[in-house]
């Protein structure tokens, strides 16, 4: 066989074997975010239109809270509680005192997340902080200065979606609460709101404690492409429709603007979630999931 002929046949055969590895090497990450973009949102003709009052672009799981954009009224979650009086949300985590409050779809999907935490052997979580009204932000503001506090309403507290996380151990920083979360709080529908490397997005400085609520797919598809919030929004508006597929389920999300009250489609049969982005326009996601 003439040399050219057998370095020919170990190129295509180490080619070959490469082009079967990969998928391999993705399907053993535990969570797969595959994901493909369009530039416009198509409505179908057998879409079902839903109406959309300009109040949603203030409420949801994705609205922007910051020193531009503060909580609206409308905004508010109508289901948060004071845990200390329903011991029976408090699941694998303890309470700094009894004023504690969150929205209870938090406080559930939190424990969800730290059930998986126990199984890996990190168990010693507290919530120092939830969910503050105007009164206790002031107050909280006066005190600590804007270097280490937002004014009133412009505080992700005030929104109920939000929660400093500690380690009974130790600092969040160091402890393996915090490393856990940092690694894993995306595949419960959780974000780390303030990261290290992007004080010059949020504006805040890094808090490896705080976390905020913003579900599935997008806490996935933000720690993927290491978004802050702000710039996945931002994102979002760019692309119009965006397409993500996490551990095998499908997802379509689509940015509406909004500036009167309006109608839009969604697909009939299929699981979808709304919510504003506090701006100037509200996110819909579709889930390849069959409602019935």
């Amino acid at each position: 066989m003439k040399k050219w002929v057998f370095w020919l046949v170990i190129v295509l055969l180490l080619g070959f074997e490469t082009f079967y590895q990969q998928p391999d090497e993705v399907n053993n990450n535990p969570i797969e975010v595959a994901n493909v973009q369009t530039n416009e949102a198509t409505p179908q003709k057998d879409d079902l239109p839903i109406k959309v009052g300009k109040d949603q672009i203030y409420q949801g799981n994705l609205v922007l809270i910051n020193k531009e954009y503060p909580v609206h009224p409308a905004g508010m979650k109508s289901d948060v509680v004071n845990l200390f009086q329903h011991k029976e949300l408090i699941k694998g985590f303890g309470l700094l005192d009894s004023s504690i409050r969150l929205s209870q779809n938090v406080v559930q999907a939190f424990s969800t997340m730290l059930a998986a935490a126990d199984k890996d052997g990190i168990n010693h979580f507290i919530i120092n902080s939830g969910y503050r009204d105007n009164k206790e932000q002031s107050q909280l503001y006066k005190e600590m200065g804007a270097d280490y506090a937002l004014p009133a309403g412009y505080s992700e507290h005030n929104l109920g979606l939000a929660l400093d996380i500690g380690s009974t151990q130790m600092e969040m920083n160091q402890a393996p609460e915090g490393k856990w979360l940092k690694k894993n709080a995306g595949i419960y529908g959780f974000i780390l709101r303030y990261p290290k490397d992007k004080t010059d997005i949020t504006g805040i400085q890094y808090e490896p404690w705080h976390f905020r609520y913003v579900g599935l797919p997008h806490s996935m598809i933000m720690q993927q492409k290491n978004l802050t919030l702000e710039q996945y929004l931002d994102f979002l508006k760019e692309q119009k429709t965006y397409s993500a597929k996490i551990s095998g389920k499908s997802y379509t999300i689509t940015y509406y603007p909004i500036s009167k009250n309006t109608t839009i489609g969604v697909p009939k049969n299929r699981h979808y979630e709304l919510s504003g982005n506090n701006i100037d326009g509200v996110i819909v996601t579709v889930s390849g999931e069959v409602t019935k």
